[in-house]
């Protein structure tokens, strides 16, 4: 208490001075229109600055929230475009009971959305972790995607993250399909150029052109049918030259991916499970 007082005795004038600074101050803009005038015009522009930084910073730490509903918005829409161009394709039959089946499938199709925590490139058989695990719905063989196309499946789920196969693998193996053409391969890496990757098993009778995109076919219960892949770049024979290898440009960017949604196939997997039933109960009554 002693040392307080002695600082204030010391610098008592100091004190003085800014008390009066600050009366003065007070009276000049409270008293004068001029000076209150322009007080008013630089307080309220200092304000709206410090608000807009404000604003722009919390803006900042949102955009991870505004990233995860693009993606899934992406593949939503990615869903609704291939259900839309293949009822514009089929011109032979009415096929809009069909159509009305598959949005309302994709209406109630559930996506997990997560974040890339561990990524590689330069390897052969390259592994993503994501941050969403067991807890979060994720299991075992499910698909994971992106805003721009697919990403790859689930290897492995803990409690809390789970490893994903990529596109990026040599033991990666996804079925596809060239869009509007009905012609499926599997979609495989070689380990080589990440932009690129080869399908495999597409027939010679297939008709198609350079630069035709090729998404998910839906003949597996990992991803739907319609998401995005890539688009063909060059054609080859394959090595017994009884069907064709296609070349194609991938539509996911690997070395930018940081949001991702795991597909929850539970609904595919029932309707699959259905289809086998029936055609189990086909081949029982035929072979009757």
């Amino acid at each position: 208490m002693r040392n307080l007082l002695e600082f204030l005795a010391k610098f008592n004038h100091w004190f003085v001075f800014l008390a009066l600074e600050v009366i003065s101050m007070v009276l000049l803009f409270q008293y004068n229109n001029y000076q209150g005038s322009v007080w008013f015009s630089t307080a309220n522009a200092t304000a709206g600055k410090m608000l807009s930084w404000s604003a722009e910073v919390e803006s900042f730490f949102s955009l991870s929230n505004v990233n995860e509903e693009l993606t899934q918005r992406n593949l939503y829409l990615e869903r609704q475009v291939k259900s839309l161009s293949d009822k514009l394709t089929e011109t032979t039959r009415d096929s809009s009971w069909m159509r009305r089946d598959k949005l309302e499938v994709l209406k109630d199709f559930k996506l997990i959305p997560a974040k890339v925590v561990s990524n590689s490139l330069n390897r052969h058989d390259n592994l993503i972790t994501i941050n969403k695990g067991t807890a979060d719905g994720v299991t075992r063989d499910m698909g994971v995607a992106c805003g721009t196309g697919v990403v790859g499946i689930v290897y492995l789920a803990s409690q809390h993250y789970s490893v994903v196969i990529p596109v990026l693998n040599t033991k990666s193996n996804i079925s596809c399909q060239i869009r509007g053409r009905r012609y499926f391969g599997y979609l495989n890496w070689d380990g080589h150029n990440s932009k690129r990757a080869f399908i495999d098993d597409i027939p010679r009778h297939a008709h198609f052109k350079l630069y035709d995109l090729v998404e998910t076919s839906g003949y597996s219960s990992v991803f739907p049918p319609g998401i995005a892949v890539g688009k063909i770049l060059h054609v080859y024979n394959s090595v017994d030259g009884l069907s064709y290898r296609l070349e194609v440009e991938l539509s996911t960017d690997f070395a930018k991916l940081r949001d991702v949604c795991v597909i929850d196939n539970k609904p595919m997997q029932e309707q699959l499970d259905v289809l086998r039933a029936a055609q189990d109960s086909l081949k029982t009554k035929e072979s009757n």
